[in-house]
């Protein structure tokens, strides 16, 4: 088997990783807390941004795993991958039906998007970083 050597992520990606992260996390989570709807509402919305979250690192994870040689079961691989997508789908039909205006509607989304991007960055930068620790040791 090969060896795959990591690269260090530089400063200034895990920076812009970490804020990604929590500029969407938290902008969406204040639109939530300000929002005029009911809590069951606010629940669903902030349920969707959880689990997209823990889909979209373990899709990472699992896609990474796979590079490095790491072994994979197929079913989850496969539940990443469609939990990743129904998260998405849950936040877009949610989205579609509810009395928002556009521009909210909009702001959910982008938020949504960008809190998945960092967590997604977050995942990568840890594991190399790690992975360039063990590699010096």
């Amino acid at each position: 088997m090969e060896t795959v050597k990591h690269q260090q992520p530089s400063t200034a990606f895990v920076a812009a990783s970490w804020i990604a992260l929590f500029a969407g996390a938290i902008a969406y989570n204040i639109g939530l807390w300000n929002a005029p709807m009911q809590l069951n509402e606010k629940g669903y919305y902030f349920t969707v941004l959880m689990f997209g979250l823990f889909a979209a690192v373990s899709v990472q994870k699992s896609v990474r795993d796979q590079m490095e040689g790491i072994p994979v079961t197929g079913l989850y691989y496969g539940l990443s991958w469609f939990c990743t997508i129904l998260t998405v789908l849950l936040l877009t039909i949610g989205l579609w039906n509810a009395e928002l205006t556009k521009s909210e509607k909009g702001f959910y989304a982008m938020s949504f998007v960008l809190a998945m991007f960092g967590a997604i960055a977050v995942q990568k930068n840890t594991r190399d970083a790690r992975a360039k620790r063990s590699e010096e040791i």
